[in-house]
């Protein structure tokens, strides 16, 4: 027989409260379904990381002028890079010695989303020099003075740094001209 309730659910009893429960039950399931996976994923990139940094030198151990660069997948560390563009960087100079302990620290904040400023962290460079290192973290937004704080704050707790210690935010932009004005239009 082919009418207008041919199209009506073979169990359509009238407890539409019942299937919505149990529709909203499946896809709560679902989602918890999605979220392990996400979970399960994360964390075999976290043991791939580790199992991969587990073998590198460490900052400390380098001698001479070297930057490691860890960033998000699809970021380059660059300032003409998208996710770069309009933001900067946190600068922290340290002496010679902590660079290790700093960039592990700081590592470990970054894969643990300690900053709590969502997709804004785009990666981090520590930079390893004769006299001193340098440990720099970049962010997308350079004009939200409010995550620039919180970044700086969470630098602060992370790295366990002393109220004293002089830490500079340098726009990429500002980088760019200062490039430019010191070296013309032709970068090194």
């Amino acid at each position: 027989m082919n009418n207008k309730f041919d199209a009506l659910k073979d169990d359509d009893s009238g407890d539409h409260d019942q299937n919505e429960e149990n529709s909203t039950q499946k896809d709560g399931e679902k989602e918890k379904t999605e979220r392990d996976k996400n979970q399960s994923s994360s964390k075999r990139k976290v043991e791939q990381f580790w199992r991969f940094y587990s073998h590198m030198v460490r900052p400390g151990d380098l001698t001479g002028h070297s930057d490691f660069h860890l960033f998000k997948e699809g970021i380059k560390p660059m300032w003409e890079d998208d996710a770069n563009k309009n933001g900067g960087k946190w600068i922290i100079r340290l002496r010679k010695g902590l660079a290790s302990r700093c960039w592990e620290n700081l590592i470990l904040a970054m894969l643990g989303e300690q900053f709590m400023v969502g997709e804004e962290i785009c990666g981090a460079v520590v930079s390893v020099r004769f006299q001193e290192d340098i440990i720099s973290i970049w962010n997308k937004t350079a004009s939200d003075q409010a995550t620039t704080a919180r970044i700086r704050d969470t630098l602060r707790r992370v790295l366990n740094l002393p109220p004293n210690t002089i830490m500079e935010y340098k726009t990429h932009t500002d980088s760019i001209k200062y490039v430019l004005g010191v070296y013309g239009r032709t970068c090194p």
